[in-house]
This record gives C-alpha cells, sequence and structure tokens, in this order.
C-alpha cells in the first residue's frame, strides 16, 4: 500500500572542499566568524527529502506519495518523479516562487555545512493530508523536513487520519519549541533522527531518548551514527545496530533520506524494526558510495526484500 511521504523537493547545489573545516575556523573567533572555502567541483543534483525518500522507496518496490512543494521551475522535477511511478497528485505547484535551493559544502571527513533557501516550500501548507474517506489506501507516512508550518500541519492531519506515521524533524528541529515537540511526539508512532539532532531533542523537550521511547504511542526512536549503524531503542531499551561498510566514501548528502526509505518499505510490511533499520543501513552504504541524493541503484539489496 501507498506511503505518504511529507517533506521538501529542491534542487542541491553539491560542492566538496578538500580540506578540514576544523582547520578553518578558529573557535574562539566563531562569534566573528568570516570563512571562505574554496570548493574545485560543484554540482547540481535532484533533492529535497520527499524527492530522496520517495526515490528510494520506488527503487525497492515501494509506492511513494508526495505531499510537497515546487516552484515556477519545478515541472521538470515533477515530471521526473511521475517517470519513476511515484504519485504526485498532491504535489502543490507554486505560482510566484521558485523551487527550494539547498547549497551544501562536504569537507574531506564528511563533515556538511548547508545553506538552504525554501523558496516555494513556505507554502507547502497550503496542500492538506487526505481524510481516510478521500484516501483509505496510505497505510503510513513520514513527517520529513518541510516548512515549519507544513510539518506542523501535516502531523496533525495525519493523526485525525488515522495514518501512522514517522517524525523525523531533521534540520528544521530547532524551529520548534519543546511544547511543540511534545505534541508531535505525542501524535507520531516512531521517530528517527541523527545523534546531534537527538541531543537537541533531548534539550528542548526535557525528556531523554528513553524516555520519548517509553511513550505509550512510540513504537521505537532511531538514532542513526553514521558509519557506525544506529541506536534503536524500544521501551527504553537500547539496542546497538552495527553500520555497512560502503564500498566507497562519496557523497554522505541523502544517505539519511535513503534509510527512511527502508523504515516506510518494512513498516509498511508488518517488519519488526531491527529488520527495518538493517536494510537501511545497507541502503546507506550503498547510496555514500554514489555522488549526489538520487543517482545510485538500489538492485543490489533487492535480494533482501
Amino acid at each position: 500500500m501507498p506511503a505518504l511521504i511529507c517533506g521538501s523537493l529542491a534542487f542541491d547545489t553539491i560542492t566538496t572542499f578538500p580540506g578540514r573545516f576544523a582547520e578553518q575556523i578558529l573557535p574562539e573567533q566563531v562569534h566573528i566568524l568570516n570563512v571562505s572555502f574554496l570548493v574545485p567541483t560543484l554540482r547540481r543534483e535532484w533533492g529535497g527529502c520527499a524527492g530522496n525518500i520517495a526515490y528510494n522507496l520506488q527503487a525497492i518496490g515501494g509506492a511513494p506519495v508526495l505531499l510537497a512543494a515546487v516552484g515556477v521551475d519545478g515541472g521538470e522535477y515533477v515530471a521526473r518523479v511521475a517517470g519513476w511511478g511515484a504519485d504526485t497528485s498532491l504535489i502543490h505547484r507554486d505560482k510566484e516562487l521558485h523551487t527550494a535551493q539547498c547549497h551544501i559544502t562536504t569537507d574531506r571527513d564528511n563533515n556538511q555545512i548547508t545553506a538552504f533557501h525554501p523558496g516555494a516550500m513556505a507554502h507547502a501548507h497550503q496542500m492538506r493530508v487526505p481524510s481516510k474517506a478521500e484516501r483509505s489506501d496510505l497505510a503510513i507516512g513520514i513527517i520529513a523536513p518541510d516548512g515549519r508550518d507544513a510539518m506542523w500541519e501535516h502531523a496533525h492531519q495525519m493523526h485525525e487520519a488515522g495514518i501512522p506515521f514517522i517524525f523525523d524533524p531533521g534540520q528544521q528541529l530547532p524551529q520548534f519549541v519543546g511544547e511543540e515537540h511534545r505534541r508531535i511526539l505525542g501524535m507520531a508512532r516512531w521517530v528517527a533522527m541523527n545523534d546531534y539532532e537527538a541531543r537537541m531533542l533531548e534539550e528542548r523537550t526535557g525528556e531523554t531518548i528513553a524516555q520519548i521511547s517509553q511513550r505509550a504511542n512510540i513504537e521505537g526512536v532511531i538514532v542513526t551514527l553514521a558509519a557506525e549503524g544506529c541506536e534503536l531503542w524500544i521501551q527504553g531499551q537500547r539496542t546497538h545496530i552495527p553500520g555497512v561498510p560502503a564500498a566507497e566514501v562519496l557523497d554522505p548528502t541523502g544517505c539519511g533520506d535513503a534509510f527512511r526509505a527502508a523504515l516506510l518499505y518494512g513498516l509498511e510490511r508488518g517488519w519488526e524494526l531491527r529488520r527495518c533499520v538493517e536494510l537501511g543501513n545497507r541502503i546507506g552504504a550503498i547510496k555514500i558510495a554514489a555522488r549526489g541524493p538520487q543517482n545510485h541503484s538500489l538492485e543490489p539489496v533487492k535480494h533482501l526484500l
């Protein structure tokens, strides 16, 4: 059955800094930060969390339905997504703003500095999650990084429609105060974050990850640890799931989105969470060996499905 993906569609401008950010930034001078990085390579890629998740989910045999926004320059992107066979009927086409733009610089240690212009994403809240009467086929969903109002509205609408969803606040986590996070956590079925975001969520909510995982409505909290795999928290109990070695480490952009596609695929099929996470680690290892968030093939994992 289809999975509803609420998140961003964006164009990614990806550059690589061959040095280390840490060698260029003086900690004692961050209050007057003024740095410039020479980036000898530049690529423009299809991106955005919703687009990346949908790409991976479609590639492993899922059925993504995108609820997102594009701008006046987004027609080619919508056609691309439709070309995969994904459902684009809920994509908002803004007539004035441009599609969101993400500028990402990665250093030699795979640290990233990102600048994001929301563009049409700021109007994503104008699209509504279908009611059960309108779309009874939606089995699962995800609230991925998007416009702040869209994430807030869509979480409530998904809950009202009875669609179990993953809360993936990502880089938009700082846009919500603690009480707002606590309310969304009270509606979500699963939570997925990286380790930095997990620490920030603990600070914002005043709850530990263990405590969040013990909420009555939460079936699991996943904290990704890059190459080290991830932590799986269920009812206050932590399990470490080892990472999968990558053939190459070329570009981490979109690895988290690839991982989340595996969660959606497995959970929709009733897999136990550990199996979903193990698939996510494998897909993430494949993605990091390819440049760009939507250029890799997932044929190597088809036998695991």
